[in-house]
């Protein structure tokens, strides 16, 4: 006999299905939503405990692996509820800031030990808190996570942030410890809540991290402090902008270094970035070239914009020997953002009129200035043959571009009137002729480390 028309078939409950399909449900669960089902009922309770669901989540937040899983001796459940009674905050951050420092120390432990061994273990909880309620603030929890890693470094040469060698200047940042940091932590105008993240011993130099959106700065941006020194206001000081939080400021860093966008000198971290386009090859000579900012010698006002180029000149090693050559002169065509261009000719480089055999190669580094945010330079080197030697011949330098980093100008100058009220980045061109200084440059082999000094010359 058929069954009624108007008979529904029972509603399906999810308690139902069988232990397979339900188990591979759960595994598409966050670790929030899997532990809810334990409250739902006896079966789901004994299903979400399966521990094979709690790889996955030991793995993405915690990066547990399974070798520190069996010297732990505990189930994957375990392991996540333990880990997360201790960071549980920081589940948002901990899996991408450790893997940031476990690469670093993987990067950095085979071509600069001296630097792994000048980190400091992690902080306790109870110690983030402590600073806090010393300068007043809260503490964002990405910078907070990254401590639970590692507690900043040693203030030692190399610094872990990078470092900078002109022939008269000299710069290695440390990234600092909590407490060091809390003790540097600023509420003097112009400065008012931020907290210093960098420090290098030769220059006094920082960045520094707002804790509050106070002077024109928002909340958790990273910058380099630049005095003003047109302005009567003390307190005014721009700021050139390295990051807008903690995470991406140390991740994105740490992504250069281990990807070898920053060159490794005699073990250290330079902050030179290449641009691959920079490169010009002529006959069997290549030469490239890598620039770097220093915010410690530029200035919003006046507008002084300070870069440092490094040059490397190669010939291909399959060079026959009879085209071994030494560099005679150098030509530059420097232009700046206004299209003002200024051209300068002199003998050699660095003092030097070094010789280009097969294989060999040369380096060293300079530095110009700008009155505007950004500029280029190019120009050639000209050669004479060693086998021919009224044979000359120029090698052409590619166009490098150079870009200031984006800045703020003072709210405290805007103010008292000292400027116009423009505080967007970019802000201040005048009229000022950039400078080539090559007479200053310094080769590779002789970056050691000079004694401090003030700015780098621009005219010699």
């Amino acid at each position: 006999m058929a069954a009624p028309l108007d008979m529904e078939p029972s509603a399906l409950s999810l308690e139902l299905l069988p232990t397979d399909p339900l188990l591979l449900i759960l595994s598409f669960l966050d670790y929030g939503d899997l532990m809810s089902c334990c409250y739902l009922s006896r079966r789901l309770n004994q299903l979400s405990s399966h521990d094979p669901l709690w790889k996955r989540h030991c793995k993405k937040y915690w990066l547990i692996s399974e070798e520190e899983k069996s010297q732990r001796n505990q189930t994957w459940k375990a392991i996540f509820i333990s880990t997360y009674s201790d960071l549980g905050r920081y589940i948002h951050y901990y899996a991408t800031l450790k893997k940031a420092w476990d690469d670093l120390e993987k990067y950095l432990g085979q071509r600069c030990p001296r630097m792994i061994g000048s980190l400091k273990e992690s902080v306790r909880e109870e110690d983030l808190d402590a600073v806090e309620a010393q300068i007043g603030c809260k503490l964002p929890d990405d910078y907070r996570c990254s401590f639970r890693i590692h507690n900043g470094q040693k203030l030692v040469v190399p610094g872990l942030m990078g470092s900078m060698a002109l022939s008269n200047h000299y710069r290695s940042e440390d990234l600092l410890d909590i407490d060091t940091a809390a003790g540097g932590f600023q509420q003097r105008p112009g400065l008012k809540q931020c907290l210093p993240l960098t420090f290098c011993i030769h220059t006094g130099l920082s960045q520094y991290m707002a804790l509050e959106s106070v002077e024109g700065r928002n909340k958790y941006e990273i910058f380099y402090q630049c005095p003003d020194q047109m302005a009567r206001n003390p307190s005014a000081i721009d700021m050139f902008i390295t990051g807008t939080s903690y995470l991406e400021w140390f991740t994105s860093y740490v992504n250069k270094v281990v990807t070898g966008g920053y060159p490794i000198i005699r073990d250290q971290i330079f902050r030179y970035v290449h641009d691959k386009e920079c490169v010009a090859t002529t006959g069997d000579i290549t030469v490239s070239v890598s620039t770097s900012f220093l915010p410690e010698l530029s200035s919003v006002h006046p507008p002084h914009y300070f870069f440092t180029y490094r040059i490397r000149i190669e010939m291909s090693k399959d060079a026959l020997p009879e085209k071994a050559c030494q560099l005679d002169s150098r030509y530059w065509r420097i232009t700046n953002a206004k299209g003002d261009v200024e051209e300068v000719q002199g003998p050699g480089v660095v003092g030097e009129f070094p010789i280009i055999s097969p294989g060999r190669v040369y380096e060293y580094t300079s530095c110009t200035t700008f009155s505007t945010t950004s500029g280029y330079m190019e120009g050639y080197y000209t050669f004479h043959c060693l086998y021919y030697k009224d044979k000359f011949f120029n090698v052409t330098i590619p166009r490098f571009h150079m870009v200031c980093p984006t800045f703020k100008v003072s709210t405290a100058r805007m103010v008292s009137g000292d400027a116009e009220p423009n505080h967007n980045e970019y802000a201040v061109d005048e009229d000022e002729d950039s400078t080539d200084t090559d007479e200053y440059e310094d080769r590779r082999r002789v970056l050691d480390i000079p004694a401090p000094s003030g700015r780098c010359p621009r005219h010699t």
